[in-house]
């Protein structure tokens, strides 16, 4: 009499394993995943940089919204640096974007410079300061768009000294 084959798959995430064998080679394998491979995505998980959406935009309430019209900063733009302006207008491209109300999650240099309202040099030189230190990132098209480190500085230290200024 033959043995049986059974047939395993499993999906975890974006890992998808499938077992074909015997019971007891399947058990074993199917055991050897789980071991193996569980542990190893909760510590992976402990170093992924990932943004919780929902807080962030509890976050950034009352500081920048998204219009019909696109992103807008609600605070007085002479209370931010320019540096400052430049990341909440990024910041709002990319929440826009991810909530499903903008077409993309970037501003191109000329958009920028309309929106902060000074020189193309003076944008140049802070998008070159905030892609250098890693805020935001140059796309493809050429436009600019806050990287996910970017986000969480911003999150984390930056709008908590912007919401100092909005109330002095």
């Amino acid at each position: 009499m033959s043995e049986e084959k059974i047939t395993v798959q499993v999906k975890y995430r974006d890992v998808e394993q499938t077992f074909v064998g015997n019971v007891d080679d399947v058990w074993v394998s199917v055991n050897r995943f789980f071991t193996q491979m569980i542990p190893s995505f909760h510590v992976a998980r402990k170093v992924m940089l990932t943004v919780d959406l929902q807080k962030l935009i509890e976050n950034v309430e009352g500081v920048i919204a998204i219009a019909p019209e696109g992103p807008e900063i609600l605070i007085s733009k002479q209370k931010l640096t320019d540096s400052e302006t430049i990341q909440l207008y990024l910041l709002a491209a990319h929440i826009g974007h991810k909530l499903g109300h903008l077409n993309g999650n970037s501003f191109s240099k000329e958009e920028l410079q309309t929106r902060l309202g000074k020189s193309s040099k003076i944008t140049s030189t802070r998008l070159s300061e905030l892609c250098r230190e890693g805020m935001a990132t140059k796309t493809d098209e050429g436009d600019y768009k806050i990287t996910t480190i970017g986000i969480k500085r911003l999150q984390e230290g930056i709008l908590l000294k912007i919401r100092e200024k909005i109330q002095t």
